[in-house]
């Protein structure tokens, strides 16, 4: 499911790239070329749509960046940190039968007593 709402939110981000590329910011854009009057769309409907259709394209990725982020693939925590503490101890070589020495007691030895 994470990687087909990723390919929906790539998709839509191409469509919205290309429908932001033929309009104009000055307003004409795509419609500027049906300029004649005998086109099925006028140039007042071909902005209209351009502008709807990049609001909807946004919207949509908006919405399906939120929507994949419950379908991110996760591991166990448990086995995380299982995983973790192993290469910890593999890092540091710990062995279970060594005893830490004690560092503070070299030190109290040395010092002369009054």
């Amino acid at each position: 499911m994470y990687i087909f709402i990723s390919l929906l939110i790539l998709i839509a981000s191409i469509l919205l790239i290309l429908i932001v590329l033929v309009q104009n910011s000055k307003g004409g854009g795509l419609a500027s070329g049906f300029s004649s009057s005998n086109q099925i769309m006028g140039v007042r409907k071909t902005t209209d749509f351009l502008e709807k259709a990049t609001w909807g394209l946004a919207g949509t990725v908006l919405i399906l960046c939120i929507v994949v982020t419950k379908f991110i693939p996760r591991q166990d925590t448990n086995a995380q940190q299982s995983e973790m503490q192993q290469q910890i101890n593999d890092a540091v070589m710990v062995d279970p039968n060594m005893i830490a020495p004690d560092f503070g007691a070299a030190q109290q030895e040395t010092t002369p007593q009054e």
